[in-house]
């Protein structure tokens, strides 16, 4: 295992394909192991990812910083009966939506309540000139969406359906990490669309109940990690060696000595053009989309720092085992890849390089984050995250949903909280029309005209990468074409100016 990826490396295009798919997607699958039910008289143990959440929650209390919030919207009469049916079928049928912490004799526990209804509120907007009406929604939204949530009390999700008009809603969906992800947001959805449809029309469920629950999985996971912990602890102890503690990136204000979450976004989109050229450079080098994004960031913090010893975490969906793929619950895992910038090489040398690190991060992502901070004993500071600060993160396109009456598709679409998990966070989405990025940031230390020059330049750069990726890193281009006019033209104009 440990030579893998190297070995993989050395294959050609079409032979990398089929490993890197297993290993990005479902490394633990070279060695399948079926969930089993647990015990349902036992205490129901935490995952590690949730663990890290409660723990983070009692630190914090009374942030959004780990809401989950989605919107759908939607086009035609809505059903609300059978909508409020519909999202209390999914509760139903996953157990992590019906589930509550609490301490038992000094352990934090899953506490799964055998039923649980939640109201999908109205909330009517339809009477509103259509000036006032896009205001209103984003206000009311942002207000739901910054609702902190308690965990030992529950519920941790809730649902509004906002009324635009008699075939204009927007549904909006906020959940707690702890119980759900990314993925779970858009198995929310799907299952929505199916028993909508089939509630509406006054037919059952045709969804078929699930071979395990998100307890069964926490239980197993514990239980297995200490049959692998030592191979996968000996890759990440050599891969992490003297990390770095800080990544010098420049800010506006001095770092405050206690993290606050506060945040904000700044997005942007890629053109089609260069997103179809990145796409092309990616296939014609044997690397994923992922990975020659990544390329793009770890240059672009290079340029920032002046560093080339680069940590960044990155998540992964983690749903290696079958019966996980269709559960609602917070199975992501963070991976902490490291890149060496050194040397400066061409950009197709570092396509290579990160395919390597990525690779390697891949093959050993059964160990949940939690696990490896624990073990490695970083500085630990309450101004900042253990081993990075920085996150990078990629997402393919969504796919439609049909949930109205019409059957006109709907795409699910994340919303702020206002907070900031990490300094710095590049989120990019392959929508099928074109790559969007995200930067999420904290506002204790930037301000939005950096993340928004920050942007422009992730961009120049590339487009620098995709015209030549022969180039050296210190040949690529980074500056706009305003920013170059600046320097060559205003700051250089040694024109005197004419005297009476």
């Amino acid at each position: 295992m440990e030579e893998l990826p190297g070995r993989i490396a050395g294959l050609s295009s079409a032979q990398r394909a089929v490993p890197e798919r297993r290993l990005r997607d479902k490394a633990s699958t070279l060695a399948p192991q079926r969930i089993p039910r647990r015990n349902p008289d036992e205490p129901c143990p935490l995952s590690f990812a949730q663990e890290r959440l409660w723990f983070l929650d009692q630190w914090h209390p009374g942030i959004p910083v780990y809401n989950v919030a989605t919107h759908l919207q939607l086009s035609g009469p809505v059903d609300l009966q059978a909508l409020e049916q519909s999202a209390n079928e999914i509760i139903r049928r996953h157990e992590a939506l019906r589930t509550t912490f609490r301490l038992i004799d000094g352990t934090p526990v899953q506490v799964i309540a055998p039923h649980l209804s939640i109201p999908v509120p109205v909330v009517d907007l339809e009477p509103l000139t259509d000036v006032d009406r896009g205001p209103a929604l984003a206000r009311h939204a942002g207000d739901e969406v910054r609702i902190p949530f308690n965990l030992a009390d529950g519920p941790l999700l809730r649902t509004t359906l906002f009324r635009l008009g008699e075939y204009d809603h927007v549904l909006l969906l906020v959940m707690h990490h702890i119980v759900s992800d990314g993925e779970s947001t858009d198995i929310f959805f799907r299952e929505l669309a199916v028993l909508y449809q089939a509630f509406r029309d006054g037919a059952p469920s045709p969804l078929s109940e699930l071979p395990i629950q998100y307890g069964d999985f926490a239980s197993w996971q514990r239980k297995r990690l200490e049959t692998s912990l030592t191979s996968h602890l000996s890759y990440w102890k050599r891969t992490l060696e003297s990390i770095p503690t800080e990544l010098g990136l420049p800010s506006a204000r001095p770092r405050p000595p206690v993290q606050s979450f506060r945040g904000a976004v700044h997005s942007f989109s890629l053109s089609r053009e260069l997103s179809d050229a990145i796409q092309a450079l990616s296939r014609r080098e044997g690397v994923t989309l992922f990975m020659t994004l990544l390329a793009a960031f770890k240059i672009l913090l290079n340029r920032y720092t002046a560093e080339t010893d680069l940590v960044v975490g990155s998540p992964i969906a983690h749903r290696a085992q079958t019966e996980t793929e269709g559960l609602i619950g917070f199975f992501v895992n963070i991976l902490v890849l490291r890149s060496n910038l050194s040397g400066d090489p061409r950009v197709l040398d570092l396509l290579r390089r990160i395919r390597t690190v990525a690779l390697g991060a891949y093959a050993h992502q059964d160990l949940p984050f939690e696990r490896l901070v624990a073990e490695l004993h970083p500085q630990r500071s309450l101004d900042r995250n253990p081993l990075f600060q920085v996150m990078f993160a990629f997402q393919g396109s969504h796919a439609l949903i049909p949930l109205a009456t019409t059957g006109s598709p709907a795409a699910s679409v994340p919303l702020s909280t206002g907070t900031a998990k990490f300094d710095l966070a590049l989120s990019v989405v392959d929508t099928g029309h074109g790559l969007t990025c995200t930067v999420e940031y904290s506002t204790d230390l930037f301000d939005e005209a950096l993340m928004v020059r920050l942007g422009c330049h992730y961009e120049v750069l590339l487009a620098g990468m995709t015209a030549n990726p022969a180039r050296r890193l210190s040949e690529l281009p980074m500056l706009t074409a305003a920013e170059n006019r600046q320097i060559l033209e205003t700051w250089n104009d040694t024109s005197l100016p004419d005297w009476p």
